[in-house]
């Protein structure tokens, strides 16, 4: 009787398909060199200096861990590439989904690579609640973008954040800058009440909006719309120019009941199809209006100051929270919590009191 042959799927396939024959002994070296070798923080950092995307890309993964280890390298490359950050144009873009930010994005990055500029764009997708993944698909949305050499797109997801952005964004806004970027953009989740984090790291905070949204007269509320530096309605293309013309309208009227801001600086509206390429341009004049004007009146320096104390005070509350979870006493002592409330022997805060008093 012949045997059954045995069919394996691809999800049980470990080898996978070979790889191609090394036939130079270099480069053979190499490979296994840089698959072994975890380059060291000097390292990291000159590489950064030059320019080196792998290096940046290394270096914004070690930031962005939760590992204790990673902790302390992360501080040493932060602090070896402070002195040569600084030096960019920092632009926070946020909307609703399905408003075109990473079109919009893809379109302003081509026009600025245009003028020289290097970039980098930090698009922060949404995690899920309850697996904690997330998709990473913004730079599958910026095809055109990613393929230009002075373009840098690195998704990040933005986990437990009620900002609407990843956690150590503003350490990678350094590591960027250090790394030659000029112009850093950050695409926040789509925007929420709680969700305005991004404006306390950037210079210039931009509001996509859509025409027909029924979220017009929105504006007159406290919000999102207070801190917007400028709105622009996108998709004002084809049948729905009149519609974006009646929006923009619409915005300008209710900006005006807000008070004047300290910049000095009348938050404007326009419109765009960044589909169509059309009023980008337009956009770019308006942020370079803003950054001449505030930097002429020290608004823009007064501004940076007060975002690093904010920073200061956010990585304090952020390293208590870790090291109060983190300890082996308070671990075991809140489970006991827990399960007195579970039993209804104690309230919250009787508990919450309780566990303070270990720190």
């Amino acid at each position: 009787m012949q045997k059954k042959q045995k069919h394996t799927s691809a999800l049980e396939e470990k080898n996978g398909i070979p790889a191609p024959e090394i036939t130079d002994d270099s480069a053979i070296s190499k490979v296994i060199l840089n698959r072994k070798k975890q380059p060291s923080e000097q390292e990291l950092i000159r590489g950064i200096l030059d320019s080196n995307i792998t290096a940046l890309s290394r270096a914004i993964t070690l930031v962005e861990s939760k590992n204790p280890k990673h902790l302390e390298k992360a501080n040493t490359i932060i602090k070896g590439c402070l002195p040569y950050a600084n030096n960019s144009i920092r632009i926070g873009v946020t909307g609703v989904p399905g408003v075109g930010k990473s079109t919009f994005i893809e379109a302003i990055g081509k026009h600025l690579i245009s003028l020289d500029k290097k970039i980098a764009v930090l698009a922060v997708d949404p995690s899920s609640t309850i697996t904690k993944g997330s998709i990473l698909g913004d730079k599958t949305r910026m095809a055109d973008l990613v393929k230009e050499s002075n373009a840098y797109i690195r998704p990040s997801a933005s986990g437990d954040s009620l900002g609407g952005v990843a956690r150590k964004t503003r350490e990678t806004i350094i590591l960027c800058e250090a790394a030659g970027f000029n112009t850093i953009i950050i695409e926040t989740v789509g925007v929420g009440q709680s969700e305005t984090t991004v404006h306390s790291m950037v210079d210039f905070f931009l509001l996509l909006k859509l025409s027909g949204a029924g979220d017009e007269l929105q504006g007159i509320k406290r919000g999102i719309i207070e801190m917007a530096d400028a709105i622009v309605i996108n998709k004002a293309d084809g049948d729905n120019v009149k519609r974006a013309k009646l929006a923009k309208v619409e915005f300008a009227r209710a900006l005006h009941l807000y008070p004047e801001k300290e910049s000095s600086w009348s938050p404007p509206v326009s419109m765009c199809s960044a589909l169509n390429n059309e009023g980008i341009e337009a956009v770019w004049k308006m942020i370079t209006k803003y950054i001449n004007i505030t930097t002429k009146n020290n608004f823009f320096l007064k501004k940076r100051q007060e975002q690093n104390k904010f920073w200061l005070l956010q990585t304090i509350e952020e390293q208590l929270k870790f090291d109060f979870y983190n300890n082996k006493t308070i671990k075991t002592e809140l489970q006991k919590q827990l399960k007195l409330i579970e039993e209804n022997k104690t309230t919250p805060f009787a508990a919450a009191e309780d566990l303070l008093k270990l720190i």
